[in-house]
């Protein structure tokens, strides 16, 4: 256990006590007090952490949402936390106060008599551990003592832990403090004077009683003992010894606001309204200089780079505020694995990387389940008993890495296991069985297409349900999901290795950068982040290969999608004949496809708006967007149209619209 952990955690609960008692939450007061009572006993050593008293903690976690849940519902139901306080108060009966070795040692017995239970706890553990115990005495400049004490405590873990500090009251001058630093570690007196000796630090070893630390520049022991006084504020608040002093001021000290997403998003709104004006702009300045009138049209022309330039600047901070990183949701799956693991008897490792890795607070709040629904398989269909793992000589704890990176407009997120992989023959002839894919139509799947029937309506490989899995509704969820955030997701798995699977998503789905394509007389928008590159279409070059358009770019295959045969869209009079067309190529992880469209317009930045309710059903589009011309274009849903394309080979071609009614 990490006592500075449980300290925080200590610390923590101590202050939602507070606030509870403050808003008049009695249920939260009373379990927030039972949760103090036992991680104070914890941090000061009257009670050991383990695993019992672990799983009690954490049930203690899930009861503050419970209890919170009630709170917001106005509602009682399921809410018997009497057995948790039961626990709580079981644990506390077994705590037994420690024997003291502190008096082993020439302590300042000033010192001593300032230091909170938790930090003489500390030191007690300390000498139990057999550390030798120093004082560091140094002068800080008042005007940076805040980074400066931060800085030592960071230079002084490297050897031990930091127990307390306390002003001498002999500075040198009233713009310098001089403190005393009592450290424990197990380097020696010569190695501290090395890495941590300066100009304004002098290091003591504190003697036990009856000896002398007898190396040259040491401090002697104070003559007496230094009145016990009050750390001072301006260096770090201690909830156990605050002292209470009259307030200088009402101002707030917070530099951080809490702002309702909703409120940004009708920013981020306005933003694309007048984006919509920037682009209007750029047409009148054209059409001016069409004219003749050059000295107005760059005049306007003027003005209007100036606009653009702080519009930029404008999307660019609303969008970083609305950015969160993904720890967010990380760390309340790190709890999920906790707890489905114990439930199911499997001892499973989480390895978390790219936290950090920031996105649009929307996204992530919508990834929750999700991820949820693939670390649940993991653990259950995944990861083998500890037994199994042991006959093929893997590590008995399984183990589940979630990563995450940002590549291009794009966030990549991993969750791989190392399991025993997706049994693909079993998977197919439970598709056969279910009916969902004909036996001379599973002769001809290639392994990507194995794996992708995972994700069909109602299919499991289990015959009956478990308490986490097994009803064929999570990763068809998982799919679905991910899709409406605009993003795909890729399977890879090896037998008896383990399964991968990758989450590509946009970072943002507020403003988006998009490309305006035109087919058939209607525009379209597509967005950046799902289109690599642009060519012109050479009718000559078009394979069919297995019922499927294709042309061969740079050595590698990509099918293609005629955009108007797709949307059943007729050419209108004048658009017919031999004329240059092109294709955009969208690219979503690691599938690609080639939209054949009639007419490049360029980049434009849009707000996508939704369809509403009665055109909520329909796929390929991700909603609708105003142009800068007043017209209204539908976004088109990359992810969606690539899924429905690369499926939907095998059939003849009909119009998407016309698939979905029938």
């Amino acid at each position: 256990s990490d006592p500075s952990l449980i300290n925080e955690a200590f610390r923590a609960v101590h202050t939602l006590k507070g606030l509870a008692g403050l808003f008049g939450a009695a249920r939260l007061g009373a379990l927030s007090h039972r949760l103090e009572d036992v991680l104070d006993d914890l941090r000061l050593g009257r009670i050991e952490l383990e695993q019992s008293v672990l799983d009690v903690l954490f049930a203690a976690v899930e009861a503050y949402t419970r209890i919170l849940q009630a709170e917001k519902t106005n509602s009682d139901e399921d809410l018997d936390i009497d057995e948790l306080f039961g626990k709580l108060e079981q644990i506390g009966a077994g705590a037994t106060p420690p024997l003291s070795p502190i008096g082993d040692y020439d302590l300042d017995p000033g010192l001593l008599a300032v230091l909170t239970e938790y930090e003489e706890h500390r030191l007690r553990t300390s000498i139990e551990h057999k550390l030798s115990l120093y004082r560091l005495r140094v002068q800080f400049d008042l005007s940076t003592i805040d980074k400066a004490l931060e800085d030592m405590k960071e230079r002084a873990k490297r050897h031990g832990e930091i127990i307390t500090y306390l002003p001498t009251g002999e500075a040198t001058s009233s713009d310098t403090i001089e403190l005393d630093l009592l450290l424990a570690s197990r380097d020696d007196l010569a190695m501290l004077i090395g890495s941590l000796g300066a100009d304004n630090i002098v290091i003591e070893e504190i003697p036990r009683r009856g000896r002398r630390s007898a190396v040259p520049g040491t401090l002697p022991p104070r003559a007496k003992a230094t009145p016990a006084v009050a750390r001072p504020d301006a260096i770090e608040m201690r909830d156990e010894r605050a002292p209470i002093e009259p307030a200088a001021s009402l101002r707030s000290l917070t530099q951080t606001v809490r702002v309702d997403i909703r409120k940004l998003d009708h920013l981020m709104n306005i933003v694309g309204e007048l984006a919509i004006v920037r682009s209007a702009l750029g047409r009148v300045s054209e059409k001016l200089r069409g004219e003749g009138q050059r000295t107005l049209a760059a005049e306007l022309q003027r003005m209007h780079r100036n606009f653009d330039r702080r519009l930029g600047e404008m999307q660019d901070g609303i969008l970083e505020v609305r950015m969160v990183p993904l720890g967010q949701v990380f760390d309340r799956l790190a709890r999920v694995v906790r707890q489905i693991s114990r439930d199911v008897g499997k001892e499973i490792r989480l390895v978390i990387t790219g936290a950090e890795t920031e996105i649009d607070k929307l996204i992530v709040e919508e990834l929750s389940d999700p991820l949820m629904h693939m670390i649940r398989n993991a653990i259950d269909h995944g990861i083998e008993q500890s037994a199994r793992r042991a006959e093929v000589g893997k590590p008995l704890a399984g183990t589940i890495a979630l990563n995450a990176f940002q590549k291009g407009n794009h966030v990549m997120i991993e969750v791989e296991d190392d399991g025993r992989g997706i049994d693909l023959q079993g998977l197919v002839e439970r598709a056969i069985a279910m009916g969902k894919v004909g036996r001379a139509e599973a002769q001809e799947l290639n392994r990507d297409e194995m794996l992708a029937l995972i994700f069909l309506p109602g299919l499991s490989t289990r015959e009956s349900a478990g308490d986490f899995s097994g009803r064929g509704v999570g990763m068809d969820v998982v799919k679905t999901n991910i899709g409406k955030l605009g993003g795909v997701i890729d399977v890879h798995s090896e037998s008896g290795i383990g399964t991968k699977m990758t989450i590509t998503l946009p970072i943002t789905l507020a403003i988006v950068s998009a490309l305006l394509v035109r087919a058939s007389g209607h525009t379209f928008a597509i967005p950046l982040s799902s289109v690599s590159e642009a060519i012109t279409f050479e009718e000559g070059a078009v394979r069919t290969v297995d019922g499927r358009e294709v042309v061969t770019l740079r050595g590698s295959t990509l099918p293609l999608c005629r955009l108007d045969q797709l949307l059943g869209l007729d050419a209108p009079h004048g658009e017919l004949g031999s004329r240059r067309r092109f294709v955009v190529v969208a690219a979503l992880g690691n599938r690609r496809l080639g939209l054949v469209v009639d007419f490049l317009y360029g980049q434009e930045d849009i707000v996508i708006k939704p369809l509403g309710r009665s055109l909520a059903a329909v796929r390929g589009f991700s909603g609708a967007t105003e142009l800068g011309d007043q017209r209204v274009g539908l976004v088109l849903d990359a992810a969606g149209l690539i899924e429905e394309v690369l499926q939907g080979a095998a059939e003849a071609p009909r119009p998407l619209l016309e698939r979905q009614n029938g």
